[in-house]
Parts: structure tokens; C-alpha cells; sequence
């Protein structure tokens, strides 16, 4: 059965606690979503509400996927960008998928959620996002059409002698 998305949720405290389990959750599956594991709610917690604050300030929007039972199962944070020359695309932050979820073609429909609802906002023509190398995560999202622009180096340090790419996609809305 497939995600039923949701753009703009009401935000309460289910929401909010859901999508600080699924934040936890990914992490300590090993997911690339800026932390290592093991990590805990209490560290989540002040990175969520950076997000909210910015959806408060009418920055950033987001979408949330609900699995058959109605919990949070999938999200991703659309950001405009503030730069005056570069209006024209937005950002994705946070692209989560449950690790209970993974295999079953709901990143798939969740990157499709999110170019459909990046396509309804007025003036956006292409989507960017970053990724750590060395997941596999940029081989998921050229698959999903988007394709590498850019690349810097070791500029994720995951631990002591473990640097990983930062890795910049595009996805242009044709």
C-alpha cells in the first residue's frame, strides 16, 4: 500500500513527536539525515524546531507521508531560497523514509510528492538537494531523475578518518 502525503500538515504534538521518531529511527538505522548514531529525541529536538522556525518565518514547507496505519512514515522539508538571484529553485532538507518502509518504493513516491508540490509553487523551476557520499543516496536520486551538479570533497566528516562527499543534485521541473 502506498504513503498518503500530506503537504502542510497541521502541526500538534502527534505530528511533531512522529516525525522526531522517525528522525531517531532513520538515524540509528545509519541514515545520512546530519547525525550519527546513536542519537536520542533530546538531540533531535532543537534540529526540528530550526525547521519549524523557518516554516513559522514562511521559509520552508512541509511534506509528510503516512503509512496505512496514519503514522508519520516519510517527510521532507521544502525550503525557499532566500538569495534574490536564486529564487527560482528551492531546496529539500530532512528526506526521510522509516527504515520498517525501506524497499518498498516509498522514497520513490516520495520524491514524486515532492516535485509535484515543488511544480505548484509559483515561480520554482528545479529542486537541489545534497546528499553524503558513500550511502548510496545519490544513486536513489538519479534514479528519481535528479542528476549530480556539484561535489565537494570530504566535506562530511562522519568520524575520525571517515570524510564523505557533499554531494549537490538538481532536479530541473521541465
Amino acid at each position: 500500500m502506498a504513503l498518503t502525503f500530506e503537504l502542510d500538515p497541521k502541526f500538534d504534538g502527534t505530528l511533531r513527536d512522529g516525525i522526531i521518531a522517525l528522525w531517531v529511527d532513520v538515524s540509528n538505522a545509519g541514515g545520512a539525515v546530519g547525525f550519527i548514531p546513536p542519537v536520542t529525541t533530546e538531540e533531535i529536538r532543537p534540529e526540528l524546531v530550526k525547521h519549524l522556525v523557518s516554516m513559522a518565518e514562511g521559509r520552508t514547507r512541509l511534506l509528510v507521508g503516512y503509512d496505512e496505519e496514519g503514522a508519520v512514515a516519510a517527510t521532507a522539508f521544502l525550503t525557499h531560497n532566500t538569495h534574490r538571484l536564486m529564487t527560482h529553485w528551492l531546496w529539500i532538507y530532512t528526506v526521510m523514509v522509516h527504515p520498517r518502509h525501506q524497499g518498498k518504493g516509498y522514497g520513490r513516491g516520495l520524491m514524486s510528492a515532492v516535485a509535484e508540490a515543488a511544480r505548484g509553487f509559483e515561480g520554482i523551476e528545479a529542486i537541489r538537494l545534497t546528499c553524503r557520499g558513500g550511502t548510496g543516496a545519490d544513486r536513489f536520486y538519479m534514479s528519481c531523475g535528479y542528476k549530480e551538479v556539484g561535489r565537494v570533497p570530504g566535506a562530511i566528516r562522519v568520524a575520525d578518518g571517515d570524510d564523505r562527499d557533499d554531494i549537490i543534485m538538481l532536479l530541473p521541473l521541465d
